[in-house]
């Protein structure tokens, strides 16, 4: 069962909170939300979000945010930052997993960025 929420995003029951890439985009371009990639060293180095942060699922300390801050977490599939936005969440902080990853966030036409700029790859 999904329940619509604030700006687009859905909350599934059962499950941590979900943004497809346009609500995910709309929670960082318009309440300053970071987004957090949350997958291994050479998945981030061939490509990644322009404006994410990079936190490794195994090195994530939901104690690094502040509980007003909101968080929109990203891996490959969206899996592993499922993971990450439960931990999250049942910290007390407001995250929202971006459901399909950085494979629906390319799909849907966002850009995907190396470290220097140039296009990356999902990887």
């Amino acid at each position: 069962t999904t329940l619509p929420l604030i700006q687009g995003a859905l909350f599934m029951t059962g499950a941590p909170p979900e943004a497809d890439p346009a609500a995910a985009h709309a929670l960082i371009a318009e309440s300053g939300a970071i987004l957090i990639d949350v997958r291994e060293d050479d998945e981030w180095a061939a490509g990644h979000a322009p404006d994410a942060v990079h936190v490794r699922l195994g090195d994530l300390d939901p104690a690094a945010y502040p509980p007003e801050q909101k968080l929109v977490v990203v891996c490959r599939s969206g899996a592993r930052s499922s993971t990450a936005v439960a931990a999250l969440t049942d910290a007390g902080r407001a995250a929202h997993n971006l459901s399909g990853g950085m494979k629906a966030w390319h799909e849907d036409g966002r850009p995907v960025v190396r470290d220097d700029g140039t296009p990356g790859a999902v990887i």
